[in-house]
């Protein structure tokens, strides 16, 4: 371990946030609660993950960190004073690169120096040396269009770290690049931070990639969704450089998992307790994911049972792609999580062995019994004489407990998984549901 991260627990942080909460409003009425009561500390030498899925709040709360956003509640403190807007000495790394498409690579770099009313001859000097650090030497008159994905973003270092910023902040700053160029990016990064060649002190890094918190940081802390806060604090106490096979390095990454997953499915219970059942939110997963899952999970070598890990990497999916699937399998009665691994239900086992008929019987019975806003709308079908019913008649209902996007996005998830079983039509440019078979 480097002596970088030995130290970190006995120095004081240089920054820290205070039980902060944000909210949005809604559009029907109230707000929502995007984060609750979230402290979190972040000392010299050290890299803090914020690892969460998509709706976990995670960039949110990096963007309040650097001060872009303005919390509902609690407080950023800064070297001991208050985070009110954009603080001198913390940057930023973003996904989609941020270049400006009109300058050259070294224009883009001396841009941040530029706003700071820094000398002509100190710009070129420090936005000189930031590019030849990254790695981008003899690409300073290039202009993004002629740089690959892996090259703009090391711009985007470069820009971030020619201001000297005691701590960077990045926000999934791989997650748009090729497997290859990320890992050559996230390898050059380390090397340069274990050999102290960069100016930062601390790093917080946003990501929903459980491998990359793994191999990058010291600390991880963990977020859940609905609302985003903190629920784990994992150390990582692994020598730079680690190895993605060792045993040890393997079963943080199972844990981790099965910390997600443990959690995930403990809050859609407490959402059945707390809210009208038909206001859980769900996520927008195609049955041809469900299918082909199941398929693979019953065949040879897993013939019924897998480590997520395992499966994530076998389809190429992280976490936040491949959580989404396993739990719908699980809602509708498919599959069961449990410490990190899926099972298939004997249900999902008959449908792993039936026809396609079959299947949509298996589904639509098991839809109707377990997902409750289905079961809601086929009975408003049932019961109303012209067996219609508008869009807005269960839209309405849900933006009363969800957001308005929550809403859309849980209204398209049960239309896709109805339409699939047969349960019910929905004619799009109408905006109408129905019981009519477009067939017939």
């Amino acid at each position: 371990m480097t002596s970088l991260t030995k130290t970190v627990t006995t120095v004081e942080p240089l920054l820290s946030v205070s039980g902060v909460r944000k909210t949005f409003p809604k559009a029907s009425a109230g707000d929502v609660v995007i984060l609750e009561d979230v402290d979190l500390a972040l000392r010299p030498g050290e890299i803090v993950g914020l690892l969460g899925r998509s709706g976990s709040g995670k960039s949110t709360l990096l963007r309040i960190t650097a001060g872009l956003i303005t919390p509902s509640g609690g407080k950023v403190i800064y070297r001991n004073h208050p985070v009110t807007g954009p603080a001198e000495g913390i940057a930023m790394v973003f996904q989609t690169f941020a270049l400006f498409p009109w300058l050259t690579v070294l224009e883009n770099v001396e841009a941040g120096l530029e706003a700071l009313g820094v000398s002509e001859k100190v710009m070129r000097r420090r936005a000189l040396a930031a590019i030849d650090l990254i790695g981008l030497d003899g690409f300073e008159s290039a202009y993004p269009r002629e740089l690959s994905g892996g090259m703009r973003q090391r711009v985007g270092f470069a820009r971030a770290m020619v201001v000297d910023p005691a701590i960077l902040l990045m926000d999934e700053p791989f997650s748009a690049l090729d497997v290859l160029t990320a890992e050559t990016l996230r390898t050059d990064f380390l090397e340069l931070w274990t050999e102290g060649k960069l100016p930062i002190q601390s790093v917080l890094l946003v990501t929903h990639n459980i491998e990359e918190a793994v191999l990058m940081c010291d600390r991880i802390l963990v977020l859940a969704s609905n609302p985003g806060r903190i629920t784990a604090e994992i150390k990582v106490e692994l020598p730079h450089p680690r190895n993605r096979y060792d045993p040890v390095f393997r079963g943080m990454v199972d844990d981790i998992y099965g910390r997600m997953t443990a959690r995930q499915v403990s809050t859609v219970s407490e959402g059945k307790a707390a809210a009208p059942a038909i206001g859980q939110w769900l996520h927008r997963v195609s049955t041809n994911l469900m299918s082909g899952l199941i398929e693979l999970l019953a065949s040879s070598p897993f013939d019924g049972r897998a480590d997520l890990p395992v499966i994530g990497e076998k389809l190429q999916l992280e976490v936040d792609d491949l959580l989404p699937i396993t739990e719908a399998m699980e809602l509708i009665g498919l599959a069961e999580m449990r410490d990190g691994d899926i099972y298939l239900t004997t249900t999902g086992r008959l449908f792993a062995d039936s026809d396609v008929q079959a299947r949509k019987r298996i589904f639509a019975e098991h839809l109707l019994s377990n997902v409750p806003l289905a079961g809601h709308i086929r009975r408003v079908l049932d019961e109303r004489p012209g067996h219609r019913a508008p869009r807005v008649r269960f839209e309405s209902e849900l933006e009363d407990i969800l957001s308005e996007d929550a809403a859309d996005e849980t209204l398209r998830a049960v239309i896709g998984w109805a339409r699939y079983a047969e349960l019910f039509s929905y004619d799009d440019k109408a905006e109408m549901f129905s019981l009519e078979n477009p067939s017939e």
